[in-house]
């Protein structure tokens, strides 16, 4: 859960009959209405949320009082029925979505979704829905939000109603992304809702529909989906009816051999970890610069975290994470970003791998996540996440792309700097003779040759002060460590 300065209703918490959130500065607070609390307490009482509070992969919650509430917020709390209930959530540093996840993190949240499925079979309890936005990640480790989407199940059922659901938003998605390199964004981002088997069915070619997987989780469903609307109406609408049987022990058989059905699909459409991209291998030794050039970076860059004791950090083009990994080693909390979702991807297994707090996401900072949802309120713009959120922000050989390929003016590009920053700026200058810098201008050079490290400076000194500044070995290259002013 995470928090924003003003109180009120959570934008995107309208949805849900049962309940709503409430956030009150830093601290999440759900109202939880009679229909709801009864299998709140239930889930909350049971063995599965014991094991998942212990792993980390459910957020924390405790209950409050009444009047606890209504001193906290005064006038400030919406109206609510006398029968309402109210707990406090734990607060997630930084909220994200799945559109800013690599293939990896949607992935994870799906087996966790799957976890926690077939944990909750053997307790009489099941989720109501599936979908990515009930996950939120805390640093690498995915956290379970909506406490309000566990449910007393029905013993003789046999049915998991979200099972379409979690086809949509977590089995496709990652089948289009895999096999056709589509990304994340341009599924969630259009479509909340994630994919019908029908449009992924438009996108194969006849042979690739008769293959696996694409058979079993294209082809089939679209198959019978024309068969079921060509029966009429009133046999059609059966398939929503509960189904019942007089045997539980059958019904949890069948419900198990459906949550193994939906885990070896996921498997077959895990991303493939040695996948590569233009910039996958930027970071490898020679690939872009010297050793020399590395080493003095490495170094200074190591003294520039253990001085100034940073403990949130936004690393702006963070290809695999490098200095992301250097500044969560010694203590910080860092959010990664990078347009290309190979490297984010690959920045994501090695945090998940070695538990270290970086939430790495699918960002491009010159083009960043719009809000979106109903009246552009319900799933905050990045920017409005980001901003003051970070004592640090690194933005190492990331400014030349931004001039150069985004066209975007350098006082634009450190004023936004100033606004994500509450403290520090580490910001390199790649002056317009650098390799790197003329390969971006393709013969454009005189188009940046007022591009100095005079006029660098110069826009620097207009939001911070330069703290230190040092040459990297033998380039013209200079990394900056700057204070934002008061």
């Amino acid at each position: 859960m995470c928090a924003s300065s003003k109180p009120g209703f959570a934008e995107a918490s309208f949805r849900d009959p049962s309940g709503r959130l409430v956030r009150l500065g830093d601290r999440i607070i759900r109202i939880v209405g009679k229909e709801g609390i009864f299998d709140l307490k239930a889930f909350l009482s049971s063995s599965t949320a014991s094991k998942f509070l212990n792993s980390k992969n459910l957020v924390g919650t405790t209950f409050i009082s009444d009047a606890e509430v209504i001193e906290m917020v005064r006038q400030n709390l919406p109206t609510v029925s006398d029968q309402s209930s109210f707990v406090e959530h734990e607060r997630i540093p930084f909220q994200s979505f799945p559109y800013e996840w690599p293939a990896e993190m949607l992935y994870k949240a799906g087996s966790l979704t799957l976890d926690l499925s077939e944990s909750l079979l053997a307790e009489g309890l099941g989720l109501k829905d599936a979908t990515p936005y009930n996950v939120l990640y805390r640093g690498s480790t995915p956290v379970f939000i909506d406490l309000l989407s566990f449910e007393k199940r029905s013993a003789g059922n046999p049915t998991w109603l979200p099972s379409a659901q979690f086809q949509r938003t977590f089995l496709l998605p990652l089948l289009v992304n895999k096999y056709f390199s589509i990304p994340l964004d341009q599924i969630f981002m259009t479509s909340r809702d994630g994919l019908e088997p029908e449009s992924v069915y438009n996108l194969s070619g006849t042979a690739r529909r008769l293959l696996p997987p694409f058979l079993s989780m294209v082809s089939i469903p679209t198959w019978l989906g024309k068969s079921a609307t060509s029966k009429p109406t009133d046999q059609s609408q059966t398939i929503y009816q509960e189904k019942s049987s007089a045997d539980p022990e059958k019904t949890k058989f069948i419900l198990q051999s459906l949550f193994r059905r939906l885990r070896r699909s996921l498997e077959k459409v895990a991303p493939d970890p040695d996948r590569k991209s233009t910039w996958s291998g930027y970071m490898l030794p020679n690939a872009s610069f010297s050793d020399s050039y590395f080493a003095a970076k490495n170094a200074y860059m190591s003294e520039v975290i253990q001085e100034f004791k940073i403990q949130k950090v936004l690393d702006v083009g963070c290809n695999t994470g490098h200095f992301s990994f250097m500044a969560a080693k010694a203590g910080a909390s860092v959010v990664a970003i990078d347009y290309d979702p190979v490297v984010i991807g690959k920045v994501w297994r090695q945090a998940e791998s070695e538990k270290l707090n970086i939430l790495p996401l699918v960002v491009n900072l010159s083009r960043p996540t719009p809000s979106t949802g109903w009246r552009n309120s319900e799933c905050p713009a990045f920017l409005d996440r980001a901003r003051g959120s970070f004592d640090a922000v690194f933005m190492l050989a990331v400014i030349h792309h931004m001039l150069v390929s985004e066209r975007i003016p350098l006082d634009e590009i450190i004023d936004l700097a100033s606004e994500l920053t509450t403290d520090l700026l580490v910001i390199e200058f790649v002056p317009n003779d650098d390799p790197l810098f003329r390969v971006l201008t393709r013969g454009r050079e005189h188009l940046h040759t007022d591009f100095t490290k005079e006029s660098f400076e110069a826009s620097l000194n207009r939001k911070f002060d330069i703290v230190r500044s040092q040459r990297l070995a033998e380039t013209g290259r200079v990394i900056y460590v700057l204070r934002k002013k008061a």
